[in-house]
């Protein structure tokens, strides 16, 4: 247990809000102009504004061998001398200094996951020649954690959304999603309002240029996985020269991400219900080792999302866990590929039987709202959502219906992960200054490896490849798998991640790893290692984000 976890949540950053403008439900320009404007990437400061200073880390010991340190960066680029934000950071020095080679970033999914955490977390668990080589380095990026993080609905007014929500939504559930959206979106203005417009990917990406700076190095060395993805590639756009190694796992299709985000939406609905549907497909051919559904597993998770509406059950903290409950703790735990399908197949089985001890039956609690907040307001700055309700309503209906398992639950329930901000950031009132909009070929940057895993439920296969042709300088490593991610999951791609970073050795173009842990014979007691989250592992802990035992 490292620090942090002794210490109570950070308070988030209470802002006075700025005067809220109305929503104009107007087209915010073609797909042509949205190519037009790759061809650029934004520059906020003119040629005569002086760069922003580079911060000073001031280390201190934070137990376990790990220094910690604050980094005052510009909160808005444009006025680079201006107002400053405080970035939490934290490094672990090279285990070998005779083979140091410099740096090494690591950013974890999200938006919203502290990278703070994600490097104490998951340090122990890194290669050794990671840790004998790189300085291990990772921070809370804008508005996330410790780094000024900002809040939207409060506690009580998130866990009541929660429970509102419903696993099978009714005839009018797109009206009150809607209007929950907008109530979440004044929330936000109310309590975070002068922060909002400066917490998206390029300012990230600007600071992570100071930072390096501040490390003395010359190039960026870079693990990303997942929205960490995305932050590499806005990254390698805009300082392609700066790259070194760009190891990008669970890859983002950035220019669908940031321009047509409809369309990524329903690539994430898609792959979600996918392995969803292969896990029931999974638990109907073996029902011995899965135990849920008495040979019929579609029909009986129907049925129980629709018991579970119609009478939650209660809690060990007070609260109740119906549909929306187990339909958003499968949409995070069946991340963990095939090695947890007889654990879920176990949870789904206790949750038929109204045993509450079951971890599909844990509400998201206030330590995920600090995650879900900012995963919601970072993409609503990032994407470029159409200004209309009736596009909002055709898209979202389509998605319920595109993924009737898990994707109604998700469609129209309140603003949360990924899949549920397209009611909010449709109705976004906030400025969004510190977008990227440029182009993301990264012309002239180093080789940059881009890793996608063929049945990631998060972010799908297609996004890796379509990144890879995107990318001037890239190759792609398939990992043939259930699950989130490729690092920590096979040791081939653990491999060739870690050949890549420390000796810039790029596996051959076509690499295909297909090395994934099958699903045990029996449910096992503790989370088997490599899993990418931590709810089994760590009991009743959030979303965590680890890398798995990869040594």
């Amino acid at each position: 247990m490292t620090m942090y976890q002794h210490m109570p949540r950070p308070r988030r950053l209470r802002l006075v809000g700025v005067a809220v403008t109305a929503l104009v439900l107007a087209a915010t320009g073609t797909a042509a102009q949205a190519m037009a404007a790759q061809d650029t990437a934004r520059k906020p400061q003119s040629a005569k504004t002086p760069p922003p200073p580079v911060p000073t880390l001031t280390w201190s010991d934070c137990q376990g061998g790990f220094e910690c340190a604050n980094a005052d960066v510009p909160l808005d680029y444009r006025e680079p001398q201006g107002r400053t934000i405080t970035l939490a950071v934290v490094r672990k020095k090279a285990a070998d200094p005779a083979k140091r080679k410099g740096t090494l970033f690591m950013q974890p999914g999200g938006p919203g996951n502290s990278g703070v955490d994600f490097v104490r977390n998951n340090y122990e668990d890194l290669p050794d020649a990671l840790r004998d080589s790189f300085d291990v380095f990772g921070y809370d990026v804008r508005g996330v954690g410790r780094s000024s993080a900002f809040t939207c609905f409060d506690d009580a007014r998130y866990t009541k959304a929660v429970t509102d929500a419903k696993g099978v939504p009714g005839p009018d559930a797109f009206g009150a999603a809607v209007r929950e959206a907008a109530e979440f979106n004044q929330a936000c203005l109310d309590n975070s309002g002068q922060l909002l417009p400066y917490v998206g990917t390029e300012y990230v990406a600007r600071d992570i240029d100071l930072l390096r700076q501040a490390l003395g190095e010359e190039q960026l060395t870079y693990y990303g996985r997942s929205f960490g993805s995305y932050i590499g590639t806005v990254y390698a756009a805009m300082f392609p020269k700066r790259v070194r190694a760009l190891s990008l796992d669970g890859a983002y299709d950035p220019y669908k991400y940031a321009y047509r985000p409809y369309d990524y939406d329903r690539a994430q609905y898609l792959a979600l219900d996918g392995a969803m549907s292969r896990f029931l497909d999974w638990c109907a051919a073996d029902q011995v080792t899965c135990g849920f559904g008495d040979g019929d597993p579609r029909g009986a998770f129907e049925k129980l999302k629709s018991d579970l509406d119609a009478n939650p059950v209660p809690t060990a903290n007070g609260g109740q866990a119906g549909g929306y409950t187990l339909v958003y703790r499968l949409m995070f735990n069946i991340n963990e590929g095939k090695v947890i399908w007889p654990s879920l197949g176990a949870a789904l089985k206790k949750a038929q039987l109204r045993d509450n001890t079951s971890f599909l039956l844990r509400p998201p609690s206030p330590a995920s709202f600090d995650f879900l907040g900012p995963n919601v307001v970072v993409e609503c700055v990032d994407k470029d959502y159409p200004k209309s309700l009736r596009k909002l309503q055709r898209n979202v209906t389509a998605n319920a219906k595109g993924a009737p398992l898990l994707g109604p639950a998700m469609a129209y329930g309140p603003p949360t992960y990924d899949h549920q901000h397209a009611t909010a950031c449709v109705q976004w009132p906030a400025k969004k200054v510190s977008r990227y909009d440029g182009s993301f070929r990264a012309r002239g940057s180093a080789p940059i490896l881009v890793i996608g895993t063929t049945g990631d439920p998060d972010t799908p296969y297609q996004d890796a490849v379509a990144l890879s042709r995107q990318l001037d300088n890239a190759s792609l490593l398939t990992f043939q798998a259930e699950g989130h991610t490729a690092f920590g999951r096979s040791a081939c791609a653990t491999d060739a991640v870690v050949g890549y970073l420390v000796d810039l050795k790029m596996p051959a173009s076509g690499t295909t790893c297909a090395d994934e842990t099958q699903p045990p014979s029996t449910t096992p007691k503790t989370a088997p290692p490599g899993t990418t989250l931590g709810e089994l592992r760590n009991g009743v802990s959030e979303r965590v984000e680890r890398v798995g035992d990869v040594s």
